[in-house]
């Protein structure tokens, strides 16, 4: 049997920092499993910029992201990756992984699961119609766009202001299609305010606040969709029909922690991310089993998921070389407009970053962070569900602090 120090579950942006951040701490010995045919996941089709202004100080695109990174390892004789490959179950912390060459087995004295998210598909969300052609997630036109080279279609409509959905409205429209319009579930958007700048403002396209698709027309082909406004607790306002003729409808509804393997081996979940239940460590509820990036939460910035990686892949080598802290851990409660909290648990004794998402607008308001022993209060002009908030408390601000902490925000 195949034996290393560290196995990590997926090459994209996570699984790179971690192999970085395990070596960095001191592990010889790191193999990282990708199911694709190259390094870099998602970021391989991602050629518009943006990417890498907290981790490198420059604007680059996915591709260049993703190459820069792995430059950092790929001349490392500790690292070794794996291609077209796919871990198919783990028992303990064996590996059953089926290659070109057959099913192997690996054992790991310590896993990093960074195998990313999915996307929701039209299945999901209930869309009423025949299976026309015509109909895709944003990520799958992206990839045949940016990858392939092939226009999904001409005359476009995009339900979700989620970022994949404003970056492709831009995309498509610089290829030639015409973008009739993006419709949004919520009374807010759920981009980052630079996308909704650059990629519909910037264009005339216009957004549909409080509207869904509710219907998809054409027998062979897309022909048309019904559009209907929804009110403030999102139920469909009937007489608000309108049909739109288009040929290509893109869903960005949404993405969800890409999470099989954890589920089946009996990692405690969070109800909130789809993703599991971690400490500051990004260890999850099973010993020796981490998870970081996308497949623990969804992530906003790249770069984000890039300084989570590193960090869950310095706790790994911790763990393996037998550092890890055995201190008890400090639970984190949430309530009053925080959606969720990662990490879920922490030990004290060092400074810590926390991130979390609220669940609806707030204008004018304060985070308070309280327990008994520490009560904080972090004022904020403004914070919406689509940008990650990121907060740190310093190592003295939790060495009072008894019992758990709680995070609300009030405006």
């Amino acid at each position: 049997m195949e034996r290393h120090q560290l196995v990590i579950i997926g090459g994209g942006s996570a699984g790179i920092a971690a192999a970085l951040g395990a070596y960095e701490n001191g592990l010889k010995d790191i193999l990282v499993i990708e199911r694709e045919a190259e390094y870099g996941g998602i970021l391989q089709q991602c050629i518009h910029n943006g990417f890498g202004l907290l981790t490198f100080n420059e604007e680059l695109s996915g591709t260049a992201y993703a190459e820069k990174y792995f430059n950092l390892l790929k001349d490392n004789e500790c690292i070794k990756f794996m291609y077209k490959a796919a871990v198919t179950e783990i028992k303990g912390k064996t590996l059953k992984v089926s290659t070109s060459e057959g099913i192997k087995h690996i054992e790991a004295e310590a896993i990093v699961l960074s195998t990313g998210c999915r996307e929701r598909p039209a299945g999901a969300i209930g869309l009423k119609g025949n299976r026309c052609e015509g109909v895709y997630t944003a990520g799958t036109a992206q990839k045949y766009l940016n990858k392939e080279g092939f226009l999904v279609g001409k005359k476009v409509f995009i339900l979700g202001s989620g970022d994949i959905g404003l970056i492709m409205a831009r995309r498509m429209t610089l290829e030639g299609a015409k973008v009739i319009g993006v419709a949004e579930l919520q009374p807010y958007s759920n981009g980052l305010a630079r996308n909704i700048k650059q990629c519909l403002e910037d264009f005339d396209i216009p957004l549909y606040l409080s509207h869904t698709v509710e219907a998809v027309h054409g027998r062979s082909r897309l022909e048309s969709i019904t559009l209907i406004e929804v009110d403030d607790k999102l139920q469909k306002i009937e007489g608000s029909e309108q049909e739109i003729a288009c040929d290509c409808l893109l869903l960005s509804v949404g993405l969800i922690p890409e999470n099989t393997l954890i589920e089946e081996m009996g990692v405690k979940l969070d109800p909130k991310t789809k993703g599991a239940v971690v400490d500051d460590n990004y260890m999850t509820s099973i010993e020796g089993i981490f998870a970081c990036g996308n497949t623990l939460h969804v992530h906003d910035l790249v770069d984000y998921v890039s300084q989570e990686g590193k960090k869950a892949g310095k706790a790994a080598a911790d763990y393996v070389l037998g550092k890890t802290s055995e201190s008890e851990t400090v639970k984190n409660n949430v309530s009053n407009g925080v959606n969720y909290m990662v990490p879920q648990s922490f030990h004290k004794g060092k400074d810590l970053e926390f991130m979390f998402r609220v669940n609806r607008v707030f204008k004018d308001c304060y985070i308070h962070v309280y327990g008994n022993g520490l009560d904080k209060k972090i004022k904020k002009l403004g914070i919406v569900p689509s940008e990650m908030q990121k907060v740190l408390l310093k190592k003295e601000e939790l060495e009072n602090l008894e019992g758990e902490l709680n995070w609300e925000v009030i405006a």
